[in-house]
């Protein structure tokens, strides 16, 4: 919606879809004015018909358009993602568990046992420095949603990779689900997440693995904030910004919402938008949701109260909202999502 090529988009097939549509009912009101005699019923079905038809060739017109200018070079779409970016790479990266201890910090604290996953870039240096993303799940869902349940996900990352689209990178998929902690409250874990991530979760991986991190601290985390995005789907999205944009902005500066929001205006201001995070920029906000998606409503609302408290963002510039037409609550719709998002993040 705040981007050129998806308004563009958008209006192009609405509009090739209304002259269809005109164009069909122009035809059957001259075919009844022809024929006084004509059959009312049948006539209608032949509009019907016709309808489909040209609504059909438009989107499939507006399908093949938006696949051939991504063949040239991977830019937004809100269509899909584009074919030659789903096939399994020649040079793949890897996908392992990271086991790590935290707490229950939404109860009593108990120290307990979580694996995440992580993906390493084909070739992955110990003696490089990588950026690297915290990708959450959604409800119901676990921490091997992203890279194990859909490879499609660690196929078009290695595919992106592959045609210098992005730069290689590493990919960590945790888990905001503590045992059966807060079963009957599951936005409570969408707020103590934030000191699983920053006590335990961030120091296993990166001391494990080569960040941009110098030191494995709160002066190496901050100063290396630029190379460090966090993004989720659903319930994954509310704790993007209940842990990472309200509680961890000192550490992150790249976000990502898909289909879901849950954060008040207020909430919103009084947190991240407050001292000492009022002087971190945001890099980049990245929010998406289908068309027929449910959190679409509740998404979009959050997402202009946002743009109302918060002068960092800025629509065209460092934030934008994409609505994927015919796209519901699925994994189709991430899938998508962090496409368009991976293209966003880590940009000097």
């Amino acid at each position: 919606m705040n981007n050129r090529g998806t308004a563009m988009d958008n209006i192009a097939f609405f509009i090739i879809a209304g002259i269809a549509f005109l164009a069909a009912c122009m035809g059957s009101l001259a075919m009844a004015k022809g024929h006084t005699k004509i059959d009312l019923v049948a006539c209608r079905k032949i509009l019907a018909v016709l309808i489909v038809l040209c609504v059909t060739a438009a989107t499939l017109w507006q399908t093949c358009m938006t696949l051939a200018r991504d063949k040239t070079q991977a830019g937004p779409s809100i269509w899909s993602v584009p074919s030659e970016f789903e096939s399994t790479s020649n040079h793949p990266g890897t996908v392992r568990p990271l086991g790590y201890r935290t707490h229950a910090y939404s109860s009593d604290g108990r120290e307990v046992q979580k694996t995440a996953y992580v993906y390493l870039p084909f070739k992955y240096d110990q003696h490089k420095s990588y950026d690297i993303l915290y990708l959450m799940h959604g409800t119901g869902d676990s921490a091997s949603y992203w890279l194990k349940k859909h490879p499609e996900n660690v196929h078009m990352v290695d595919q992106l990779i592959d045609h210098r689209i992005i730069k290689p990178m590493i990919i960590v998929t945790p888990s905001f689900y503590v045992q059966n902690d807060a079963k009957d409250h599951l936005d409570t874990l969408t707020y103590s997440f934030a000191k699983e991530l920053r006590r335990d979760l961030m120091p296993a991986v990166e001391s494990r693995y080569s960040t941009y991190a110098k030191k494995i601290d709160d002066q190496g985390f901050r100063a290396s904030r630029n190379h460090r995005a966090f993004a989720g789907l659903s319930r994954g999205a509310v704790t993007t910004y209940h842990s990472a944009i309200e509680q961890n902005l000192d550490y992150y500066s790249w976000f990502g919402t898909f289909s879901g929001s849950r954060t008040s205006a207020h909430e919103f201001k009084t947190t991240a938008c407050a001292y000492p995070f009022s002087t971190y920029p945001i890099h980049y906000l990245y929010a998406s949701s289908g068309s027929f998606d449910f959190a679409l409503a509740g998404q979009l609302n959050d997402y202009r109260n946002l743009l109302k408290v918060d002068n960092r963002l800025e629509p065209g510039k460092n934030t934008r909202f994409d609505v994927f037409p015919m796209r519901y609550h699925s994994s189709g719709n991430w899938h998508l999502a962090l496409y368009n998002f991976l293209q966003c993040i880590f940009h000097n």
